[in-house]
């Protein structure tokens, strides 16, 4: 029986709605989790849930985020780790690295479910590309920008060089979430990608 978590500030109130909801959504998916399913889960009253959230696409948006910037700061701190365990500051090749790693995440995960198939369904297609600018174009400029000063790839715009980029990676993302046989799809992406990225480096004929 759902109940008021009595005393719990609502900050700790809402992170267990999203938890809650966050379950729900990535294994049984948008359409099928109703917030019924979603209160009882994190043990709340429906009234907590709207003190929160406008409605469930509202609480979903808010997943879709929070399950977006885990995944971008999961993969700078895996590219910064390796880069400190190979004693080596190229940027480049940590960006290369760093593209494979999300293609491999976008095969099996709740990102898949939410971010790539359920997120443009619910939201429109409009939702990842506000995330791309959100928590995406900063970090791959600041990358680009330093392969551009090791002189590891020609001397472009930053600033277009980013979003083509980044709808390159975002388009071989959305092709693997969706696809009937996405290991198959995400091995393909991998080797158009990296075909496309060698194309950029200083020196390339």
């Amino acid at each position: 029986m759902s109940r008021m978590r009595v005393g719990e500030p609502p900050a700790a109130t809402r992170q267990v709605l999203l938890a809650a909801a966050r379950q729900r959504f990535g294994t049984q998916g948008y359409a099928a989790t109703g917030t019924e399913e979603i209160v009882a889960d994190a043990q709340v009253t429906r009234g907590a849930l709207y003190h929160h959230f406008r409605d469930k696409a509202d609480l979903f948006s808010a997943v879709m985020e929070q399950v977006a910037l885990e995944v971008a700061e999961q993969l700078v701190t895996k590219e910064l780790q390796r880069a400190t365990d190979a004693a080596t500051t190229d940027a480049w090749e940590q960006l290369r690295t760093g593209f494979q790693s999300f293609l491999d995440i976008c095969t099996d995960s709740d990102f898949q479910r939410i971010v790539l198939v359920d997120g443009p369904a619910v939201l429109g297609h409009d939702a990842w590309d506000i995330l791309v600018e959100r928590h995406g174009y900063r970090l791959l400029a600041e990358w680009l920008s330093r392969a551009v000063e090791e002189g590891r790839i020609d001397p472009l715009p930053i600033a277009p060089l980013t979003r083509v980029l980044a709808a390159v990676l975002s388009e071989a993302s959305l092709l693997i979430g969706r696809a009937s046989e996405p290991a198959r799809a995400r091995r393909e992406a991998g080797e158009v990608l990296d075909r496309l990225l060698t194309g950029l480096e200083a020196g390339h004929q």
